[in-house]
């Protein structure tokens, strides 16, 4: 993604680097973060999932899956628009789908993201994982933060935000989130409640919009009905 001459995403290394978790800007359903250990109790069970970041399971199922676009729509005035879905995957025991939108503008891009439950309950968290090109500068501010273990995972209790440089879930911004280029100023908009900001890396700024914490069906008992669906927006404007 490039804004002018300015690149603002990560873009895809080279073929002898497949990883898909560390460029571009991903969905991440049906769960966003990670799930400490790919284990979790619901509904009376104990679910474990494949572990893919050890020794958790991190980003959900959908962020490598072959989506399929089932409309594009080419408006007047350089506005264009897809719909994609794609089921939730095998290593999902309780099926359902991710649905998403991204509208392109002059000015911004909108992203709609959604998870649907299929004929059982099942817990849910969405969002989505930017990778932005490191900015000159950044405004992050926000109220609280979630206190981590030694797992490196939120525990729920909330703390004043230290100084970064962070790889932390944030709730309640104090300002707009900014990111500041050269030529261009990038504002993070989003409904979801929380945010996990990681800007450790020299090279790129993730600011990651999600609608629970990580390791959510551990921390939250939120859950769908069947056929009941979680949405949550994300707006990219310059």
């Amino acid at each position: 993604m490039r804004i002018g001459d300015q690149q603002i995403l990560i873009e895809r290394p080279p073929a002898t680097e497949p990883d898909s978790m560390t460029w571009g800007s991903y969905p991440m359903a049906p769960w966003a973060g990670r799930v400490r250990h790919g284990q979790f109790h619901f509904g009376g069970n104990d679910f474990t999932l494949p572990i893919n970041l050890a020794p958790h399971s991190i980003h959900g199922t959908v962020f490598t899956s072959a989506w399929h676009v089932d409309l594009v729509e080419d408006e007047h005035d350089h506005h264009v628009a897809a719909s994609m879905s794609c089921d939730l995957g095998s290593h999902w025991p309780f099926g359902g789908f991710a649905s998403q939108r991204l509208a392109l503008t002059p000015d911004r891009l909108e992203c709609v993201l959604a998870v649907t439950a299929g004929d059982r309950p099942m817990p849910a968290c969405i969002g989505w994982h930017p990778w932005f090109v490191k900015p000159r500068w950044s405004d992050l501010q926000f109220t609280h933060m979630l206190a981590r273990d030694h797992d490196g995972i939120p525990t729920g209790v909330l703390v004043a935000p230290p100084n970064g440089p962070w790889d932390d879930c944030f709730v309640e911004p104090l300002a707009p989130i900014a990111l500041h280029y050269d030529t261009v100023t990038i504002t993070v908009s989003s409904d979801c409640s929380h945010w996990v900001i990681y800007d450790k890396p020299t090279h790129a700024t993730c600011v990651e919009p999600q609608s629970g914490p990580p390791d959510a069906f551990n921390l939250v008992t939120d859950a769908l009905d069947a056929g009941q669906t979680l949405q949550r927006t994300m707006s990219l404007s310059w």
